[in-house]
């Protein structure tokens, strides 16, 4: 079945061809390592890990690399703003190094909780900064760059189809956030590399041809991305906010580099989480909210991934923590859906006979048209609530759905209820009997408080940890 992704490139779905024939390599923009992500930048990285699972889902052999920024860059992609290592070391009384080192490791227990797959490759910014100079030596010799004020610029005039992902109109001035940079020649000219900025007290310098100093940031994703995937590759992921600037100036520097257009075939980016005023998530303020924030209130890594298939990944998503309930109570009930079915087949599933079922075939229809995951999600709700199918049927589907959706229901296990916790349900099983029903609540909150909750129904009671 044809694969359809949408190419931010062209604007529209477009049949997914990879370069070289069952391999595809795939870029995604990882984090700046100077805060905790925040649960808008994660919604990126399930919606990127959701892809990959599609890919190898289709046969393919996914190389994905995703990129860590460890180096000090400004807080605008127009290069302004505040630095964000040094804001971060600032802040918590560490160096720069140690700033970064305590986030990378935050940052990776996250994807972890999320249940996203690691990826091939996870570069640092500051392990490839020989790849840096070498690309902007390269941009020097061809000459796309300039020097000024004792930073390497790169020269947007020198292109003919600059801002083409953006679709870019360069003939508007635009308003600039903060003082234009003197410097430049151009609007939309960026530093490749800088050896002097309003920043002076910064650690993390390099030796270069142009003085000690640092790169500008997006430099660093075209080397990485080129040195692991080549000089063109297949997929570049990454957030709505990434296409005006950052992206469009990875491809810039990368078709002046290489000379080979498209530098990436397909772009594919991910819409906001916002809050109930419209507001984007940042890193500051009320709307900065974490996954160990949702932990606090109760929820999981894995709730939140369900609670974000409930939107399309291109559809910006209103997060609240009503919403997030209703999702965590509807995981909650296909864990329990899951369990009992396994619970009844206690063997292994038919997976060949998968393939010939229709709903297998909506699955895929649904899934391979630029993963429509609000779909798949109603169409595993179906399967379990056909009566026609079998149990062994049921969970055959479900699990490979899951394969894609990645929300754990293979690995999931009954909570080993111990002895103490099934003598007082016995106990209260009696004293329903004997419709003593003071005593049965008694049992009841009794059992709550120890950290189990019961619930009756027409096949007996049922027990789960809470």
């Amino acid at each position: 079945m044809t694969l359809k992704l949408f190419n931010t490139l062209s604007k529209k779905k477009e049949e997914f061809v990879p370069l070289k024939k069952g391999q595809v390599g795939m870029y995604c923009c990882g984090p700046t390592v100077y805060n905790f992500a925040h649960i808008g930048n994660l919604r990126a990285y399930v919606f990127e890990d959701v892809l990959r699972r599609v890919l190898e889902l289709n046969n393919f052999k996914v190389k994905h690399v995703m990129n860590i920024t460890d180096v000090g860059h400004l807080t605008s992609d127009q290069d302004e703003g505040e630095d964000k290592m040094l804001k971060g070391a600032k802040r918590e009384k560490k160096t720069v190094w140690e700033v970064a080192e305590f986030y990378i490791d935050a940052f990776k227990r996250d994807i972890r909780k999320l249940n996203i797959l690691k990826p091939t490759f996870f570069p640092r910014a500051t392990d490839h900064i020989t790849q840096q100079i070498n690309l902007i030596k390269n941009l020097e010799e061809k000459g796309y760059t300039y020097f000024e004020g004792g930073n390497v610029y790169f020269d947007t005039s020198k292109l003919d189809d600059y801002g083409k992902l953006a679709r870019l109109d360069l003939s508007k001035d635009g308003k600039a956030r903060v003082e234009q940079d003197k410097n430049k020649k151009n609007k939309h000219d960026f530093v490749l590399w800088f050896t002097k900025s309003k920043f002076q007290d910064q650690e993390m310098k390099w030796k270069s041809p142009w003085g000690e100093g640092y790169p500008g940031w997006h430099i660093e994703c075209s080397a990485m991305s080129m040195k692991y995937l080549g000089d063109q590759f297949d997929i570049h992921c990454g957030g709505l906010d990434h296409i005006p600037v950052h992206h469009t100036n990875e491809i810039a520097q990368s078709e002046a580099a290489t000379g080979k257009k498209p530098w990436v075939n397909y772009w594919l980016h991910n819409e906001f989480l916002v809050l109930n005023k419209g507001d984007k998530m940042a890193k500051s303020g009320e709307n900065f909210i974490t996954l160990s924030k949702l932990e606090e209130h109760g929820f999981s890594g894995l709730d939140y991934r369900y609670f974000l298939f409930s939107a399309h990944y291109r559809k910006p998503l209103m997060f609240s923590y009503e919403a997030l309930e209703s999702a965590k109570n509807a995981r909650d009930k296909l864990n329990e859906r899951v369990l009992e079915l396994k619970s009844k087949i206690k063997g292994k599933t038919n997976q060949k006979s998968i393939n010939k079922s229709e709903y297998y075939d909506k699955f895929l229809s649904q899934i391979n048209d630029d993963m429509n995951t609000p779909k798949v999600l109603a169409t595993m709700w179906e399967v379990l609530k056909d009566d026609k199918l079998s149990d062994s049927e049921k969970l055959s589907l479900v699990l490979k759905f899951d394969d894609v959706l990645g929300l754990g229901l293979a690995d999931l296990k009954a909570d080993k209820i111990p002895k103490e916790i099934l003598a007082l349900a016995e106990e209260r099983e009696k004293a329903r009997a004997a419709k003593d029903w003071d005593k049965a609540d008694q049992l009841r909150d009794e059992i709550k408080v120890k950290g189990y909750e019961i619930s009756d129904g027409d096949s007996g009671f049922k027990i789960k940890k809470v």
